[in-house]
């Protein structure tokens, strides 16, 4: 078709569209989407609920900031703060979350171009490269790992003598994998071949990986406080959590709390009032208790169906989500409930797995394809038994422009914001309501 013919198909399919940008080795460069129609009032026939994870479940969005601030660091060989403060909140932040890892590495690599040395990139690429194959735990990152060796003329390292003499070692400590990383940057950082930009983009989201799988393999083995204690600055977080009001939320709208729901009031204003900065005396206690007993009661004959939507490889929403119900189950034997409603939302805490009605990961999909597009929503409708008619009955919660922007996609008109600290600044136009106190103000408002 030419323009002219598509202009008529277009002024059919709605109003509301979205261009979305590809990343920098995908034709077309960009694809013109078009979007649900915007909700704009609370439902009464909710059936679903589809949620992100990293910034709208879980804390886990720092350590993705973390890491790819740390390759920014390793690529220029800043790692010193005083010699760089790091990644900018308000000029960064909003393109470094809630996108693909490409997209996120594509802007920082053009951002930060001229910071860039070219032999800190060759040198941290084959420390990455080196560390996923010996120590990774993830078959489909040291798959990956491989091609990039094979894509920047490198793949030589893998018949290396010395790299398959400690690929055989039972035990590898660290000083093996500092001799073997000056092994091999000496013997192939020449023929290391990083020339256009794609290559740089590519070398560069391995060492991203490379710091990220290393964090999630230390909470793996139940060193999270360890790793907080060096990466937050609250040491008295855990690493990866819940976000404020996430065991609430789902236990609610699972219809787990029945009459007790009021016990937990308390503890949700709480959260709201820490989050927004309100008072507790412009609360109406008895108005809130009325409505939440009546959502409870609701959700208790209706349960909604759940799906967390990620675009995080399994491997690492695995870990993730084991944590984080790990500690929800922790946070629940606080709650001052009964000691039976407590003991039966534990066991329905017991495992995210069976907790959830479907769980998307970007394993399910291709990184070309993940949000801001709306295959991983679309994914998690299907596996939930959703039909299309039924798309304005699901409400999906997002902390990011562009999840926002997958899920109207999807075709999900209700659509709410829940924009954590660090993506406040990001463009929530295509969200129905902007709760900016998080889940609790879902809760008490929207819902």
């Amino acid at each position: 078709m030419n323009k002219r013919k598509v202009a008529v198909y277009l002024k059919k399919l709605g109003n509301d569209f979205s261009l979305i940008q590809n990343p920098n080795y995908i034709h077309p460069k960009f694809e013109l989407v078009q979007l649900a129609p915007r909700i704009v009032s609370p439902r009464n026939d909710l059936i679903a609920v589809v949620m992100d994870m990293d910034g709208t479940t879980t804390t886990t969005e720092e350590i993705c900031i973390h890491s790819l601030e740390y390759m920014m660091r390793k690529i220029s060989g800043r790692m010193d703060r005083n010699t760089w403060k790091g990644l900018n909140h308000e000029k960064d932040f909003p393109n470094i979350i809630g996108n693909s890892t490409t997209r996120h590495v594509e802007y920082l690599i053009d951002t930060y171009k001229k910071d860039i040395k070219l032999n800190e990139l060759k040198k941290s690429f084959i420390e990455s490269a080196v560390w996923t194959l010996l120590i990774g735990s993830d078959n489909q990152r040291k798959d990956e790992v491989k091609s990039s060796l094979r894509a920047l003329n490198c793949e030589s390292i893998l018949t290396n003598e010395k790299f398959i003499e400690l690929k055989n070692k039972r035990t590898v400590t660290k000083t093996d994998l500092r001799n073997l990383y000056t092994h091999l940057q000496k013997k192939y950082k020449n023929s290391l071949s990083i020339v256009s930009f794609h290559d740089f983009v590519r070398a560069s989201i391995e060492i991203y990986y490379q710091r990220y799988h290393e964090i999630l393999l230390a909470v793996s083995k139940g060193k999270s406080r360890k790793v907080a204690g060096e990466i937050l600055t609250d040491k008295n977080k855990h690493l990866i959590e819940p976000l404020a009001g996430v065991g609430i939320f789902l236990a609610l709208v699972k219809g787990l709390l029945g009459n007790e729901v009021v016990k937990v009031t308390d503890l949700l204003i709480e959260h709201y009032c820490r989050i927004t900065n309100e008072t507790k005396e412009n609360i109406n206690l008895r108005q809130i208790n009325q409505k939440l007993l009546a959502l409870s009661k609701k959700f208790e004959s209706n349960p909604l169906k759940v799906a967390v939507v990620t675009s995080s490889i399994y491997y690492e929403a695995n870990i993730v989500l084991t944590e984080v119900f790990n500690v929800l189950r922790d946070e629940v034997s606080s709650w001052d409930i009964s000691k039976n409603r407590k003991k039966f939302i534990i066991e329905k805490f017991s495992n995210y797995k069976t907790f959830y009605d479907a769980f998307v990961t970007a394993s399910d999909s291709n990184e070309i394809r993940l949000k801001p597009h709306r295959d991983l929503y679309s994914i998690a409708l299907h596996h939930l038994g959703i039909e299309s008619k039924d798309f304005d009955k699901v409400i999906g919660l997002e902390d990011s422009e562009s999840g926002t922007i997958a899920i109207r996609s999807a075709g999900i008109g209700f659509c709410v914001a829940v924009p954590f600290a660090k993506s406040v600044g990001h463009n929530f136009e295509a969200a129905s309501f902007v709760a900016k106190g998080g889940l609790p103000e879902v809760i008490l408002k929207i819902l």
